[in-house]
């Protein structure tokens, strides 16, 4: 970056002290002996490959031509001659690489929002609380809640320009725990996460053969109840063949009793998941450059995947009774308090402020860049994506419905028996059910990888800034032993019984912790660096500031809409896990203990930092702790300090 033009007193004393360490290190001898020029028209290594402003001429013209340097006491200081000048060369931290594209960092965030809960959480949400109705709670808390939230990361990340750990330092050192608690959330969330792409997968490569497996009750794994869809005298005590497929063949969980034996891992299982972590890899080994190539594909793909479905579910018969079903509103429903809570809950979750990718991602843009339009168009999108995916999957649950001739509501599960049975279920039933089987599970798996390489990408960037020497110079082997890590971690999800340890993980992991984590880091932002300094820094990078809409989202709105999910989240925990599986009384303990791992690491960093960190009485302790450290210097591209 440029730097003022030194005076000559500060020339011959930088001249002299260049001299002093050639002599005591022969080594550096000929890098002094380049620091002096003799040429009027050299100029600086200007920091960040920039040339140096016009205005800023090192030379000594103006001093006149008689001018003599300034008496320096030391016999070891050199004498100047009239055209004699100094090199100064400026020593700086290496420049933050940034995105090749804009479009590559729009379409990031834009893969790490829109994920598999799109797909398989909003629709059912939609219509079990109120359908067409659920809309107005779910944009009243996209408008005043997770907006604001999803907006403040990116502003965050994009001028601080560091990961989710070494930030706090400049707003609430104290706070540095929220860093460590998001990298351990990221850590329990790849765990599952990952596997459930495996299950993708594992239908994908299922899906190359003549005749689809779950179309028939013709294999090895069915059982005696086992009945096709399309049988007339199909019944509530048969099963489908996509079911006995997905429980029977791909997770095999009749062989384990859930956590209490959930029996040796499944070899088929690991290997179609170690694929899915070989895939992360490769994608986010070099940073963004790798990265912003592949979301070119994993980001787009699944809209046009959900394009093509949406054109041959509306084509199908019975697809508009799901449609209506979808949509029809039922606004009683609004005096429910718990429609409220799922709304507010499903755009937390939608958005994901919170997991520090968003903070991540943002961080390698440029300074000036208008981090406002593209909270506005990335978080616009991710709903939209919501809604439209509602259409794709209750068009073919009305399909469905139609086919085995009984209501909607009998036909539709939440979550992966969505996608992994239900889907595939109609899916056999159709013409040219092999091509739609492929492009379906293709899309489910670029989903799935978008949302994974945010999570673990946050987690990779705030290690590598807060630890730069350690990791951020072996960023590729670091990523490698991340992931190896991560995946002997998961192994028990691929288990028979992993089914249960996914839900279970889902839950305790960031279900419940990332709420509360996300609730401490507003009011960190919000309360104790404040919404006034923040307000500046984001005029410092748009030129205008927040309005006061956003300074009161800010300031009361969006913490306390944090906080009433957190609180009605810990009270429904319960609901959360589901009456799917069986979890026995001692796994409640471990899910809590799961949770406050992530927890405990703010209150443990803020008594570390207070006494162990700080010097001083009580009074500086507390200033040292909670006071915005000084000495990072600025972030703001010509001043000084500033490593951008």
């Amino acid at each position: 970056m440029p730097k003022p033009t030194p005076t000559r007193a500060e020339t011959e004393i930088l001249k002299l002290n260049m001299d002093r360490s050639s002599k005591s290190n022969s080594n550096s001898t000929e890098f002094a002996h380049s620091a002096t020029a003799t040429s009027a028209t050299a100029t600086a290594p200007w920091g960040n490959n920039k040339e140096s402003p016009n205005n800023e001429d090192d030379s000594n013209e103006d001093d006149g031509d008689t001018a003599t340097p300034a008496k320096v006491t030391d016999p070891l200081a050199p004498r100047l001659t009239n055209n004699e000048r100094v090199l100064v060369v400026s020593v700086t931290e290496r420049p933050r690489e940034t995105w090749g594209q804009k479009a590559e960092f729009l379409l990031a965030v834009i893969g790490f929002a829109v994920d598999l809960g799109n797909v398989w959480r909003f629709p059912y949400i939609c219509y079990q609380n109120g359908g067409g109705a659920f809309l107005v709670p779910y944009c009243v808390f996209l408008i005043f809640g997770g907006l604001p939230l999803f907006y403040m990361e990116l502003a965050l990340g994009q001028f601080h320009r560091c990961g989710c750990i070494s930030i706090w330092k400049r707003i609430c050192p104290a706070l540095k725990g929220v860093g460590y608690a998001i990298c351990l959330i990221d850590i329990y969330m790849g765990m599952y996460y990952n596997t459930i792409i495996g299950w993708a997968v594992y239908y994908l490569f299922a899906s190359f053969t003549s005749k689809l497996p779950w179309t028939s009750c013709d294999n090895p794994w069915n059982t005696q109840n086992c009945m096709p869809v399309t049988n007339e005298n199909f019944t509530e005590l048969a099963t489908s063949p996509a079911k006995e497929f997905f429980e029977r063949q791909v997770l095999e969980s009749y062989k384990s009793n859930g956590l209490d034996f959930m029996g040796p891992v499944k070899p088929t299982l690991a290997l179609c998941v170690f694929g899915v972590f070989v895939l992360v890899y490769f994608s986010l080994w070099k940073g963004v450059r790798s990265a912003g190539k592949v979301v070119w594909v994993t980001a787009l793909a699944p809209y046009v995947v959900l394009i093509i479905l949406l054109v041959r579910g509306v084509s199908l018969p019975g697809a508009d009774e799901g449609i209506k079903y979808y949509l029809t509103p039922e606004w009683h429903k609004l005096k429910n308090s718990k429609v409220w809570i799922d709304a507010a809950s499903q755009i937390f979750f939608s958005l994901g402020p919170g997991f520090g990718t968003l903070l991540a991602l943002s961080s390698y843009n440029k300074f000036n860049n208008n981090c406002y339009r593209d909270a506005l168009i990335t978080s616009s999108i991710n709903c939209l994506t919501s809604f439209l995916a509602g259409f794709v999957i209750f068009s073919v649950l009305g399909y469905m419905a139609f086919v085995q001739k009984t209501s909607i509501d009998k036909v539709g599960l939440e979550g992966p028996g969505l996608v992994f049975i239900v889907y595939p279920e109609a899916i056999a039933t159709m013409s040219g059910s092999v091509f739609w089987s492929i492009i379906f599970f293709l899309m489910l798996i670029t989903l799935g990888l978008d949302s994974t390489f945010g999570g673990l990408e946050a987690m990779i960037t705030a290690l590598c800034d807060e630890y730069p020497r350690v990791i951020g110079r072996r960023r590729e082997l670091f990523v490698l032993l991340l992931l190896a890590f991560i995946f002997l971690c998961a192994l028990p999800t691929m288990t028979y019984g992993g089914v249960v340890l996914v839900n279970f993980l889902n839950v305790y992991g960031p279900g419940l912790a990332i709420l509360f984590v996300v609730f401490v880091e507003a009011a960190g932002v919000f309360w104790f660096y404040g919404v006034d300094r923040f307000s500046d820094d984001v005029e410092q990078m748009l030129g205008s500031r927040p309005g006061l809409f956003w300074r009161i989202c800010w300031t009361y709105i969006s913490p306390v809409f944090l906080l009433t999910i957190f609180i009605f989240s810990i009270l429904g925990y319960k609901e959360m896990l589901g009456e799917e599986f069986y979890y026995p009384p001692w796994s409640t303990q471990v899910g809590w203990a799961v949770t406050c791992s992530s927890v405990m690491c703010i209150p443990m960093y803020m008594i570390y930092k207070f006494f162990f960190a700080s010097k001083g009485n009580c009074k500086q302790r507390l200033q040292e702790t909670f006071k915005p450290d000084e000495s990072c210097g600025s972030v703001v591209p010509g001043q000084q300090g500033t490593s951008v």
